[in-house]
Formats: structure tokens, C-alpha cells, sequence
């Protein structure tokens, strides 16, 4: 199987539906757990799309109460899958997670767009 990148001319009259692969999140947090706790800045491109890692720093978040600029890891594309990881409480402390995925079309959904573009005119 080849793995390719296709970048869609947006139109307003258009939303085509194309295959993406979605990485297992648990795979996804693996790997961000290792880059955490080598604690060295990262950027690259992981399961096909793009990701980075960014360790703590001292320095305070300007306009935070944050004491600290928390570590945090992303991977993916707002608006169609996103997966983001940022360690809050401290380097030490467990994650908070976010995932956008309301870009990914659920499987009913495709069979109601399927059904109606069938019909008669």
C-alpha cells in the first residue's frame, strides 16, 4: 500500500470524503511518553502525519498564572485529527489529553451521504 499526501482545493460547492489513516492513540502516547521523558525537543512527521514535542521550560506562559511552560506534544491536522498531550500539573504529573476528530466521517454517516447521492433526480 502507498501512503500519499493530497492537498484538497477548497471549494465551497465541494467536500470530498478521502481514506486518512488514524494512528492507535495508544501507539500515538508511547512515543510521546518516550520523547517526554528523554525530555528533548522533537519535530518530525509520525504514522504519516505531522508531530512535535516541546519539553517544560521555567519560563512563565506571558499573560498565565502558569508558574512553568508545561511540556506538550501534537501530532495531526485541526479540523480533521488531532491529538494533543500537555503535562499541566508538571513534568512528573500525568497528562491532560485532546482529541479533535470532527473531521473523521463516522460510519453512519457515510451510508446517509451514500443514500442520498443515489437517489433519483
Amino acid at each position: 500500500m502507498l501512503t500519499a499526501r493530497a492537498k484538497i482545493p477548497q471549494r465551497p460547492d465541494y467536500s470530498p470524503i478521502l481514506p486518512v489513516a488514524i494512528p492507535d492513540t495508544r501507539e500515538v502516547r508511547s512515543f510521546a511518553d518516550h520523547l517526554h521523558s528523554i525530555g528533548k525537543a522533537w519535530k518530525g512527521e509520525l504514522f504519516g502525519w505531522e508531530a512535535e514535542y516541546t519539553p517544560q521550560s521555567r519560563r512563565k506562559p506571558p499573560g498565565s498564572k502558569m508558574q512553568f511552560t508545561p511540556a506538550d506534544f501534537w501530532i495531526g491536522e485541526s479540523g480533521i485529527w488531532f491529538y494533543s498531550l500537555m503535562w499541566e500539573q508538571g513534568k512528573n504529573k500525568e497528562p491532560v489529553e485532546f482529541l479533535d476528530d470532527r473531521g473523521i466521517v463516522r460510519e453512519n454517516q457515510t451510508r446517509h451521504r451514500k443514500r442520498r447521492s443515489s437517489a433519483p433526480n
